[in-house]
C-alpha cells in the first residue's frame, strides 16, 4: 500500500477529515470507554475492557492506514487530464462487445470508487483494462466473470 495514488481534491479532503475525526473525537471517545470498562473491576475477566482495547487497536490501525494513504496521495486536477486517452478522472463511455451494452464510468482512486455513482477504481480489472486506451480502441479485460472486450466510445470530463 506504499504506492502513489491519485485523488480528486474532494476525495483527499474526505480522507483528511476522517483522519482528523479519528485522532481527536475518536481517541477521546475510546479513552472514555476504556476508563469506564476499567472502573468495572477485575481486568482479567472484564469482557468490556477487552472489547474496548480491541476497538482501540482497530482504530489506531485505521489511523495509521489513513496516514500512509494521505502521505502517498497526489491530487489530480481536471485541467491536467489528457482527453486523448483514458486516464484518471476521465469519464469513459464504453461498449461491451459481447452484449452491446453501453456504460459510462469515471476512473478514480480505489478509496473514491462508488459503482452506484459510476465511479470505478483505475486499479480495478475494468479500470486497468481501459486505462490509456484511445477512442475506437478495444480493451480486453480479464475479470472474475471471465474475459470481456470493451470498445472505447467517448472520453470526457464530468
Amino acid at each position: 500500500m506504499a504506492g502513489v495514488s491519485y485523488y480528486t481534491e474532494e476525495g483527499l479532503q474526505r480522507l483528511k477529515d476522517e483522519l482528523h475525526e479519528l485522532k481527536t473525537k475518536g481517541r477521546a471517545d475510546m479513552s472514555k470507554q476504556i476508563a469506564e470498562a476499567r472502573d468495572k473491576g477485575d481486568l482479567s475477566e472484564n469482557a468490556e475492557y477487552d472489547a474496548a482495547k480491541d476497538a482501540q487497536g482497530l482504530m489506531e490501525m485505521r489511523i495509521a492506514e489513513l496516514g500512509t494513504v494521505i502521505g502517498n496521495a497526489r491530487i489530480k486536477k481536471q485541467e491536467d487530464v489528457d482527453l486523448s486517452k483514458v486516464s484518471i478522472l476521465s469519464t469513459v463511455k464504453i461498449k461491451n462487445l459481447k452484449n452491446g451494452m453501453e456504460v459510462k464510468y469515471t476512473l478514480v482512486s480505489e478509496k473514491e470508487a462508488d459503482l452506484k455513482s459510476g465511479k470505478i477504481s483505475y486499479e480495478s480489472p475494468i479500470g486497468k483494462g481501459i486505462l490509456n486506451k484511445k477512442i475506437g480502441e478495444i480493451a480486453e479485460v480479464v475479470a472474475p466473470a471471465g474475459k470481456m472486450e470493451f470498445e472505447i466510445l467517448d472520453i470526457t470530463l464530468e
